[in-house]
């Protein structure tokens, strides 16, 4: 409730109990053990700052935050607080929602592209190891560094595969890709994808100035992120909202102190952001924390004890809100009376006997007052919301939806070039160019298949004109023996000796007679 132009969330006897707008963004912490009154509080503030002027980003992980949008209405117990309060002008009204969902079923879808969300939340999100991280943030740098933009789960997937396979030509450059690491993230995707990873990682991605508005009365936008599926996966829900905050953080402009926020982020079942989470994301966590007021944006963390919150963070903290714990076993009661030390005494109670002993909707209460310093504690009843608070039914969150100047900037998933398409060309190309090289390899192995056989014919050609020759020639030999050795021929021969007798022996009385006239 808006009083003043002061967050008006309870009061002790006739004491009101204020946020101061120009302190909300000093952040702030919601406890207290089950069905204390916690989910209340949060509805509260909420509407409060959205009277204010202030956006505001919540969870709805049981779905009975949704009828914010509508009126409330009064009951006997809603009368009996507002009488206890004494509080008589109380209006019951409807404040202005966006519905957000990551599975795009129960409003506007919300996603972003993995380059956004980065190797480290990403990581956190698939329950990677440190080598496994390792992995997963040099395929980042190579994706980077190459261009190969990272919108989807499949733009991850397809990197992977070819960083994989082609991990020799990356390793002096970037280190050694384990394939056995590329394996177990390659599995860890597919756990995220069946666990609606799908949904989450695409474009458009979410334009966070969507998330800063107010309406056309100047009513902060209270944007409700339709969780009850996503906190099904904690380690997703944990994460998408760690990578919100982050995103704000890296994107947003330094502010210095306003008179209100530009916006109040609540992160509710905060336990599950710091659950096993390793000592350089809280160390990130931490300077997030510190930052983001700056920038405007004040964080409130809602969970069962202040145990949950890491001592870092929880100092950061001033504005806070402490409903019942119980304590049945001594480290239950020392939690209890360290929760106790942590608020400034009031003299009028004894701090930690009231925490074990407030009533459902009552709450002990510090809040930062104008010189900066958490204000001394007070016990307090929380007012009602003016709200309606619970469920909402389908037909009336659809027109809500319908309603909304959001509707259809989110609706169709686009799927612009990035990694997978880049990649699947190169490998195509490069299958074509193996396929090339190897159908030049056969053409060049079969054109000297060819020139051998060419050859070897040949020389088998000559072979068998030298067979031919040798052939003819024994032949021609065989030929000519024969017929030296035939009857005929050697008849022929015997009477050529005795012709050739006879004419030597003519030839030498030719002779003689010749010479003897020449000397006569």
């Amino acid at each position: 409730m808006l009083l003043d132009n002061k967050i008006l969330v309870g009061k002790s006897n006739d004491k009101e109990l204020f946020i101061l707008p120009d302190k909300a963004n000093r952040h702030g912490l919601i406890t207290g053990a089950s069905g204390s009154g916690k989910t209340i509080t949060l509805k509260v503030m909420a509407e409060s700052f959205s009277s204010a002027g202030v956006p505001v980003f919540l969870a709805d992980i049981k779905g009975d935050l949704a009828a914010t949008c509508l009126p409330g209405e009064n009951n006997e117990n809603i009368q009996k607080r507002l009488d206890k309060l004494g509080i008589t002008d109380f209006q019951f009204k409807g404040f202005p929602t966006v519905f957000w969902d990551v599975f795009a079923k129960n409003g506007h879808p919300i996603r972003t592209t993995l380059e956004s969300v980065g190797p480290t939340i990403l990581s956190r999100m698939l329950g990677l190891n440190e080598t496994q991280e390792g992995v997963l943030a040099l395929v980042f740098k190579i994706s980077k560094e190459n261009n190969y933009k990272l919108i989807d789960l499949k733009d991850l997937r397809l990197l992977l595969q070819y960083v994989a396979e082609n991990s020799k030509e990356y390793t002096v450059s970037y280190g050694n890709v384990a394939s056995q690491s590329v394996g177990t993230i390659q599995r860890s995707l597919l756990m995220l994808e069946e666990q609606g990873g799908n949904y989450f990682f695409g474009e458009p991605d979410i334009d966070l100035k969507d998330l800063f508005q107010t309406n056309e009365a100047g009513l902060g936008n209270i944007n409700i992120l339709h969780a009850v599926e996503l906190f099904k996966q904690p380690k997703l829900y944990a994460s998408f909202l760690l990578w919100l905050l982050t995103s704000m953080n890296n994107n947003l402009p330094e502010v210095g102190d306003l008179d209100k926020p530009k916006m109040i982020f609540f992160f509710d079942e905060a336990h599950l952001l710091f659950d096993d989470l390793p000592e350089y994301i809280k160390a990130s966590v931490v300077q997030i924390i510190k930052l983001i007021r700056s920038k405007g944006v004040g964080v409130y963390f809602i969970s069962q004890s202040p145990n949950d919150i890491p001592d870092e963070i929880l100092a950061q903290l001033g504005n806070r809100v402490q409903h019942n714990l119980r304590a049945y076993t001594p480290a239950e009661q020392k939690i209890v009376k360290a929760v106790a030390n942590s608020y400034r005494a009031n003299p009028a109670f004894d701090t930690e006997e009231a925490i074990l002993n407030l009533g459902t909707g009552e709450a002990l209460i510090s809040f930062v007052n104008e010189a900066g310093e958490p204000s001394v504690v007070e016990k307090a009843t929380i007012l009602p919301p003016q709200s309606q608070m619970g469920a909402l039914d389908d037909a009336m969150r659809l027109m809500v939806i319908s309603r909304s100047i959001y509707q259809g900037k989110y609706d169709t998933l686009i799927d612009n070039v990035s990694a997978f398409e880049i990649l699947s060309e190169e490998i195509n190309q490069k299958r074509e160019a193996e396929q090339e090289a190897l159908r030049q390899k056969e053409q060049e192995k079969q054109a000297k298949a060819e020139e051998k056989a060419q050859k070897e014919q040949e020389r088998a050609d000559e072979k068998a004109k030298r067979e031919e020759e040798r052939a003819k020639k024994a032949a021609e030999k065989e030929a000519e023996k024969a017929r030296k050795n035939s009857p005929q021929y050697k008849l022929g021969k015997a009477g050529g000796r005795v012709v050739n007798s006879a004419l030597g022996s003519i030839g030498r009385k030719i002779g003689t007679e010749i010479i003897k006239n020449l000397f006569k």
